[in-house]
């Protein structure tokens, strides 16, 4: 005959415990379920927590200290060295520069040449100016939470191009029902984008692994979507407007509007700030600059902008540039990765 020993309640206790976390821990998994190839989350509730103050990659850290000024009239790059508040380089390149964009690797600097159907190459570690490659209509360029593809915003073709990040070869290309289509964000698992349709009055919802349409949130007729930008938390787009002078509140996972702050006329550009509390709004036809705060979802401050102090908004300085600048780049800057834009890292 052969006796089982009953375990112990210590032993039963731990045996409990490795199922609660073994679940927890698939449930998390699922719940999830990052795009494959995404740098993990190093936060769930702060997805900007690889940003902080000074927390620049190896790769990154002996780069000088740069601002890129793309001059859309004047078809050139203002290079600025941002402790003297100085012009160092002006950089020639193709027509109507509309925004300098970092690689995912953030080894390279891509000047979007809009009407030259072209990205010029900058080396950051250098700042000389590199190859240029044919795209066309690269009104803006984002990247992948994989790395696996760059996506030009062809604005006026209605397209987002899907293609390789080293050749810039086109792997996909998407039509979207969606005019004006320019800025957009990621879901903080990296499954689906966000983008703004400026001359449709609405935002659309593309599935980043199939490329392909998921849906559409109308905002109002006459309406003109801007920038967008996830919380901290990831639960909420913010949308900039400049014809309803505010930020729209997306619910992506639901796709729905959940709410309307005002900042001020002509909401254009959205920047998170290094703690993760605060998002940066630029009120392009007011000079302004409107200070939302994540926690409660309300806008708490306003300064009125050039080179300005974010710690009290004092103006440091007026740099004069090139004409029509548009959608400067600062870099190095803290992250992994570079999701694309002027610089949007996780």
């Amino acid at each position: 005959m052969v006796f089982m020993r009953r375990p112990t309640i210590s032993i039963i206790v731990l045996q409990v415990a490795l199922l609660v976390c073994f679940f927890t821990k698939e449930a998390t998994t699922q719940g999830i379920r990052p795009l494959p190839g995404m740098p993990p989350v190093l936060d769930p509730n702060d997805i900007y927590a690889a940003d902080r103050p000074g927390n620049l990659t190896p790769t990154v850290r002996n780069f000088p200290n740069r601002v890129y000024v793309p001059n859309t009239e004047s078809n050139t790059v203002t290079v600025i060295d941002p402790a003297s508040y100085k012009v160092i380089e002006t950089l020639r390149v193709g027509r109507l520069p509309q925004h300098v964009t970092p690689s995912y690797d953030l080894t390279t600097l891509w000047v979007l040449n809009d009407k030259g159907n072209s990205l010029t190459e900058i080396n950051p570690a250098t700042g000389q100016k590199g190859k240029t490659v044919h795209v066309e209509d690269p009104y803006n360029m984002y990247y992948t939470p994989d790395g696996k593809y760059a996506i030009v915003v062809a604005e006026e073709r209605q397209r987002l191009m899907f293609r390789d990040p080293h050749t810039m070869q086109v792997k996909n290309s998407l039509w979207v029902p969606c005019k004006g289509v320019d800025h957009m964000d990621f879901a903080a698992d990296g499954r689906y984008l966000i983008a703004s349709c400026e001359f449709g009055g609405a935002v659309i919802k593309v599935d980043v692994e199939s490329q392909k349409l998921v849906g559409t949130v109308e905002l109002g007729p006459g309406l003109m979507p801007q920038d967008v930008k996830l919380s901290p938390d990831g639960r909420v787009f913010y949308v900039a407007d400049m014809k309803s002078d505010g930020v729209h509140l997306i619910d992506g996972d639901h796709l729905a509007k959940i709410g309307f702050l005002p900042t001020g006329k002509g909401a254009h550009g959205l920047y998170v700030s290094r703690d993760s509390k605060v998002l940066y709004v630029s009120n392009r036809e007011e000079g302004s600059i409107s200070l939302i705060d994540f926690a409660s979802r309300k806008v708490v401050k306003k300064w009125m902008l050039y080179a300005i102090d974010t710690r009290d908004g004092h103006l440091i300085a007026r740099i004069p540039v090139g004409h029509g600048p548009h959608g400067l780049c600062v870099y190095p800057q803290p992250g992994r990765y570079s999701l694309g834009h002027t610089g949007i890292f996780r």
